[in-house]
């Protein structure tokens, strides 16, 4: 069954509205509008109220870049916000970049929730989990909460510096930082035999590595599903497979699942939302994901 799924336990984001290629967010205290590709619907506020309630608006200065343009110049560059689910309690710094982001993609809470919750079912004492496409760290970060070694790559080195300060906000330590091609890193692990009890890819569309290695979803997802599965230890695994590309569908995660994984169990694919207060839902991203969890 296709599932449509939205985060549950954030306090501090909420999507306010999204339309006309465009969405009012709310980080912490402060509210950005930033471009959204996937809001070709109308707002459902009148743009007043947008104008009346933001307190930052990106402008963008081609597909790629921009600049951040504050209503008051007092607004901050960078601020802190937190994430509690029932399980662990992860924070992160957000800053203004010139790609629209602000290190943190909210819709991913529902895979956290996910992650933190199999760690803890697991009868495995201290877990290994592998995070890849790690980016600044939610995920790594929850694993690691819940009890997990966690290992977190990602190709670009500002990124992983910004996911160590993450840890060290979220009153962390010990996570394996690599700064790494990941289809690199992953034909490395296999080669030393190394297993782990959780993976988590979150692959962008396009990609380049620290070397300028080329990465192509629809080129190279395949060949990357079945080299991280052979890591998944046999006895006590899970899953996540998260894409964010106009062109992938849940049928297409859920085939891809299954031609790396012969009878995955447990396994759900859906589609990530954010519901917005003023009424429309936000798609973000479809997902797959498979456990399987030892009797004790």
């Amino acid at each position: 069954m296709i599932q449509l799924l939205t985060p549950s336990y954030w306090k501090d984001y909420e999507l306010i509205d999204c339309g006309n290629f465009e969405k009012l967010e709310r980080f912490g205290e402060m509210i950005l509008i930033r471009p959204e590709p996937q809001a070709v619907w109308n707002k459902g506020l009148p743009e007043s109220e947008w104008t009346k309630l933001h307190h930052i608006r990106f402008k963008g200065r081609s597909a790629t870049s921009g600049e951040w343009i504050k209503k008051n110049p007092g607004s901050p560059d960078r601020w802190h916000v937190t994430y509690q689910n029932n399980e662990a309690t992860i924070s992160f710094r957000l800053a203004l970049t010139s790609f629209k982001h602000v290190g943190i993609f909210p819709e991913q809470a529902v895979n956290w929730d996910y992650i933190s919750d199999t760690i803890k079912r697991f009868s495995t004492p201290r877990p290994k989990v592998l995070n890849l496409f790690a980016y600044t760290g939610g995920a790594s970060l929850m694993a690691q909460a819940a009890g997990a070694d966690t290992s977190h790559v990602d190709s670009i080195k500002q990124v992983v510096t910004w996911a160590n300060e993450n840890m060290e906000l979220s009153r962390l330590t010990d996570i394996r930082w690599v700064v790494e091609d990941a289809l690199k890193f992953v034909k490395r692990e296999l080669k030393r035999g190394k297993k782990y009890n959780g993976i988590i890819l979150d692959p962008p569309a396009y990609g380049h590595g620290p070397n300028g290695e080329k990465w192509k979803l629809e080129d190279h997802i395949m060949e990357m599903m079945n080299d991280v599965t052979k890591l998944l230890d046999p006895e006590e695994h899970f899953l996540v497979l998260n894409t964010y590309s106009l062109g992938f569908s849940s049928v297409i995660v859920e085939n891809l699942i299954r031609s790396s994984i012969p009878n995955p169990m447990n396994l759900e694919t859906g589609e990530l939302y954010l519901q917005a207060t003023a009424g429309s839902k936000l798609p973000l991203g479809v997902f797959g994901k498979t456990r399987k969890i030892r009797e004790a």
